[in-house]
């Protein structure tokens, strides 16, 4: 269901009415330690505008990028840690909600009983597999994976109808790939061999350590069986949708029955399949990609059975391994964490079993969350702050000199009718049906996640619930959902350092207000403005209007695309297209709402050196503070679709005419492009 949620990792923000009466009062909000004034802004302005908090927070060995918004989130980590310890020396009541949170952090916490455990947890669910013989017990096999949250060769879920966005149905979805993308498989420069080559190693050692070839009853060796899983995970691979075709919603739009899914993947009894998944028989279904369907079941039929259950089998032990012993753990993280990333040390324990407590009862934990640390005033002045940014890209869309009044009049109609969500749900979930008990860490672990998905598949051919959230209180993160047309602001990133209360509201607009804005235009970039005001898959522009969008945009994908991230690798400026609009139209939509409060006096012209103008960029970049490993400087080129911290400022900075006039950059200039190259969207 996370892909369908245009998530912005747009770092932590809290609230203000951006109001103030007596700005002459209140400081710049610049901090100037963050600064490295030997920089010049005008040929740099990332490094001038964050160069001092990077060289004052040096990279922490478990991480692989560290910046402003990780140690924001990791300060939140403290305080739920407090919440949830706190729970967990209590003798709670058998079945509440105390007992299940405070159960499941001790097991977690408990190395000695992990260690004694070792692979014991999974091994029941090895034997089963060992044990198919036929296609009906593949077939049994595979849908009890799927309900424990564990997909080999594909996922099922419910999600919004796109052509009826008020209904829920069924999605059969591409997965399998245990090193997730599809281009570790496929691509052959160096650095990704040296990652295939170290993925081996991880199935290889895994597969030793919980004797799967013995209990598979295998003829062959640990590591030939990885080479077999690595084939069949290849050619899943190479029939998956790429991440840039993912990002068309119509091309994984493709609503069939069941009957006709049954003739594109016959391999697979997809009515006993849905029956045994509790959806007995849906009544309509989407089809993710169908050519990757036809793959997987050719593979079923055509594929060794054996080779099929190593590859289950696999899929089970890597699933596992971070709820299993340290040995589990720490070769999990030599390979995700280590080969993938460049982390050097793995989290401490205590963070590892807050963020699957986190994971398994979030609301649960939010509930206390928020009544901790949330106060109700909190959520009315960001009510307010978001109203403002509405009426700004208003403003803006009603300025827009390249759009028809048609499709002005169609924008408009939908921004009007954003749902915003700000800081937790109005009603929590019911954890009365989840079961914790005292025997594995692994075994709580299946039963949370067997509850969600009975809960998922649950809403499939029923009525879309608007009031549900996408994210838990607690979360660090903001998000756009195109088929509710909602924006959510959770409690969790609604909190300082993003909003200074002793600053003038420039510092405030500059994150505060872009981050908001940066949400707003997630409706109209390259994917949301896709879906009408409904949150249906319906084009609401003219022709001629699209085309001029299109043009627009391939603006920021061309000059994306030029960015050199590593030596010898680039931007994918199609992948983060759809992020980069949103923060060129962040910028912009808060540009307009600062020149409001400046010209009705809520905004100083100048606090210690900077004018207000300058102070709202400074603010924007500081949010982008950090460092990176190079190799996570490589995998985020290749999974995320947001571009890197250093390009989010100088990039995008580049393309907003403000920016020019509030620093005097001219031609020649690092931070110059010519105005013909700009890209002018929303």
């Amino acid at each position: 269901m996370k892909r369908l949620i245009y998530v912005s990792l747009l770092c932590a923000i809290a609230m203000s009415s951006c109001n103030n009466s007596s700005s002459q009062k209140l400081g710049s909000g610049i901090d100037m330690s963050n600064l490295d004034t030997s920089v010049n802004p005008i040929d740099d302005f990332y490094d001038y505008a964050t160069g001092g908090w990077a060289k004052n927070n040096p990279m922490p060995a478990e991480y692989a990028r560290y910046g402003i918004f990780d140690k924001l989130a990791e300060d939140n980590q403290k305080q739920v840690r407090e919440l949830i310890e706190e729970i967990a020396k209590q003798q709670n009541e058998q079945g509440s909600v105390a007992q299940k949170i405070g159960t499941l952090y001790n097991m977690g916490m408990d190395s000695d009983k992990l260690n004694a455990d070792g692979f014991e947890p999974i091994k029941e669910e090895l034997q089963n597999i060992a044990a198919i013989t036929d296609a009906k017990g593949l077939q049994e096999e595979l849908a009890n994976m799927h309900m424990a949250a564990i997909h080999p060769f594909f996922g099922l879920f419910g999600e919004a109808d796109f052509s009826n966005s008020t209904m829920n149905i069924a999605w059969v979805y591409q997965g399998g790939l245990g090193m997730g993308e599809r281009d570790y498989y496929l691509d052959n420069d160096e650095h990704t061999k040296e990652i295939r080559a170290k993925y081996k190693t991880l199935i290889t050692n895994m597969l030793t350590y919980a004797d799967a070839p013995a209990i598979l009853k295998s003829q062959k060796t640990a590591e030939q069986l990885a080479t077999d899983i690595i084939k069949l995970e290849t050619r899943l691979a190479k029939a998956s949708m790429s991440r840039v075709d993912e990002r068309n919603p119509h091309n994984i739009f493709n609503k069939k029955t069941v009957e006709e899914l049954q003739a594109l993947a016959p391999a697979i009894d997809f009515k006993a399949y849905f029956a045994a998944m509790g959806v007995p028989q849906p009544q309509s279904l989407n089809v993710g990609q169908p050519e990757f369907m036809k793959e997987v079941s050719a593979i079923i039929k055509d594929a060794n059975l054996n080779e099929i259950k190593a590859y289950l089998a696999w899929n089970v032990i890597n699933e596992a391994a971070a709820f299993l012993s340290d040995q589990a753990a720490e070769e999990n993280f030599a390979f995700y964490g280590k080969a993938l990333s460049g982390r050097e040390e793995m989290q401490p324990r205590w963070k590892r079993v807050v963020n699957t407590t986190n994971g398994s009862l979030g609301e649960a934990v939010g509930q206390m969350y928020v009544k901790k640390y949330f106060p109700a005033e909190s959520k009315d002045r960001m009510v307010a702050l978001v109203k403002n940014l509405q009426d700004a890209l208003s403003e803006r869309i009603n300025g827009l000199e390249w759009m028809s009044n048609e499709t002005k009049a169609k924008a408009q109609e939908k921004l009007g009718t954003f749902r915003v969500k700000i800081g937790y749900p109005d009603t929590w979930r019911d954890y009365s049906g989840l079961e914790i008990k005292e025997d594995s860490y692994y075994a709580n672990i299946v039963r949370s996640r067997q509850f969600e998905m009975a809960y998922n598949l649950n809403k499939i051919d029923k009525p879309l619930d608007p009031t549900e959230w996408g994210m838990t209180p607690q979360t660090v993160n903001a998000y756009y959902n195109p088929t509710t047309n909602e924006i959510c602001f959770p409690a969790g990133i609604l909190q300082p350092p993003f909003f200074n209360a002793a600053a003038d509201d420039a510092v405030n607009y500059g994150a505060i207000g872009v981050v908001i804005g940066h949400e707003m235009t997630h409706g109209f970039d390259d994917q949301g403005r896709q879906y009408d005001k409904d949150g249906n898959l319906k084009d609401w522009w003219t022709e001629d209007d699209a085309t001029k969008f299109t043009n627009r945009t391939q603006v920021l994908v061309d000059f994306f695309n030029g960015i050199e991230v590593a030596p010898g690798v680039f931007a994918d400026g199609k992948f983060t297209l759809g992020e980069n609009i949103a923060d060129n139209g962040g910028l912009q939509v808060s540009w307009v709402a600062v020149q409001k409060a400046i010209k009705d006096g809520k905004i100083a012209d100048e606090l210690d050196g900077f004018t207000a103008a300058q102070r709202f960029f400074i603010a924007y970049s500081t949010v982008w503070a950090g460092n990176i490993r190079d190799k996570e400087i490589l995998r985020r080129t290749k999974e995320d679709p947001h571009s890197l911290g250093r390009w989010r400022v100088n990039a995008t900075l580049k393309h907003i005419n403000q920016f020019y006039d509030a620093f005097d950059v001219k031609e020649g200039d690092g931070m110059y492009i010519a105005p013909e190259e700009r890209a002018a969207i929303w």
